[in-house]
């Protein structure tokens, strides 16, 4: 199996193949292209526009719930068919967020020239954007590089569209796969960037998703929504909200497979869907700016508010992510954070495990292997499992550590 599927949480369903391994294929009915417009360094593609051929495309959609919302946002949210796209234009090195009247203008303008290069009505097309906060976007620089960005459109262009889209992504975050339905084989493709601010809510990422499988848009927004939840809701890097989250899934039709409604077909396109983006969650916190080890917390028993409460404390706990990034079994900072989430006057009765060896047990050390416990503790992926008293409810959250480049690459964000 093709090595997207790298991380032991997120096994490959077994209807599911890697249809190109470089993940540059799209599925039928789509074409992408992107060009350096200036916006970042000279020669560094920047701009990126994605075009699916089909009229009668369906589409879903997924934005942050930040209260400080990108132009980009707000015009994809408030100017589109978000059920109907046909269209995306994305831009990395600047956010167009905190830009005021003029940074919405800047977004209307990006969303026609990208209408008017696809040959489509500006209500088709979505417009992302990801970067520094608070500085103007030229419209101009944007314009132009949308329109050398549609005149290298083809069908083998998710890698450029890719990279026009990574801030400080050390990898890119891109895969084409096949998935045998019932009903036929269909393809299912998805890009993204994300490595800092990154929190469950959904995180800094924009992901974009394309299928060849006729979907009602009921069905595609339902699968959409549960994926996501399952996925960038559920991964931090620093706890920090973005501005311009944004998750657009397309379809085209063109295979002619079509997924009805609570049927099997759209039973394993789920799967299929939530595997793929569930992966590419993973591999946004294994980016995490710097990041050496990820971490996955696993909290059971409670109330679903306090299972999810004491999942992001541990996943956002500095102590924590330092200790999972110098590979020390400190429990006690994992007891810590939970402490925190769940405060009240008498001793919470808590179990934590650290790669399956317990060493917490009824809020108290509980006998363990040391050494064990430090060998397992040096792996690149490291499972805490968390039991509040009780039982019934369940959460995951998956993230990184905390390093020395995170701070080094964000002390010099801007300069």
């Amino acid at each position: 199996m093709s090595s997207f599927f790298a991380s032991r949480w997120v096994p490959c369903p077994p209807h599911v193949e890697i249809a190109d391994e470089d993940g540059a294929a799209l599925p039928a009915g789509f074409r992408a292209g992107a060009a350096a417009a200036g916006l970042k360094y000279d020669g560094v593609l920047d701009v990126g526009l994605l075009v699916c051929d089909a009229r009668d495309a369906v589409s879903a959609v997924r934005f942050t719930r930040s209260g400080v919302l990108a132009a980009p946002v707000m015009v994809t949210r408030e100017r589109t068919r978000t059920d109907g796209l046909r269209a995306v234009a994305a831009n990395s090195g600047n956010a167009n967020a905190a830009t005021g009247a003029p940074g919405l203008e800047v977004a209307i303008a990006m969303q026609a020239a990208a209408a008017r290069a696809a040959g489509i009505q500006p209500d088709q097309v979505a417009v992302a954007s990801t970067g520094v906060i608070g500085v103007p976007l030229d419209s101009g620089l944007v314009g132009a590089g949308l329109a050398r960005a549609a005149a290298k459109l083809h069908g083998a262009g998710a890698d450029e569209l890719t990279e026009a889209i990574m801030t400080t992504d050390a990898f890119p975050k891109r895969a084409s796969l096949a998935v045998r339905l019932p009903s036929g084989t269909v393809r299912l493709c998805a890009q993204a960037k994300g490595a800092g601010m990154i929190e469950p809510s959904f995180a800094t990422m924009l992901c974009f998703v394309q299928t060849d499988a006729q979907l009602a848009p009921e069905t595609a927004d339902l699968l959409l929504g549960v994926c996501v939840k399952r996925s960038f809701d559920r991964i931090s890097v620093d706890g920090q909200l973005s501005t311009n989250d944004t998750a657009i899934l397309i379809c085209s039709g063109a295979s002619g497979v079509r997924v009805e409604p609570e049927s099997e077909d759209e039973l394993r396109l789920g799967e299929a869907l939530d595997a793929l983006l569930r992966m590419l969650a993973i591999m946004i916190v294994r980016d995490g700016e710097g990041a050496k080890r990820i971490g996955r917390v696993v909290v059971r028993g409670g109330e679903v508010d306090s299972v999810q409460r004491c999942a992001r404390a541990v996943a956002n706990s500095p102590l924590v992510k330092t200790a999972l990034h110098g590979a020390d079994p400190n429990w006690g900072r994992i007891a810590q954070a939970v402490g925190a989430a769940m405060p009240g006057t008498a001793p919470l009765a808590l179990e934590i495990a650290i790669e399956g060896i317990t060493v917490c047990r009824d809020g108290a050390a509980a006998p363990h292997d040391e050494d064990a416990l430090r060998a397992a503790a040096a792996g690149v992926e490291i499972e805490y499992e968390v039991a509040l008293p009780g039982a019934g409810a369940e959460t995951e959250v998956f993230f990184s550590d905390l390093s020395h480049e995170y701070v080094t690459i964000n002390a010099e964000y801007t300069t």
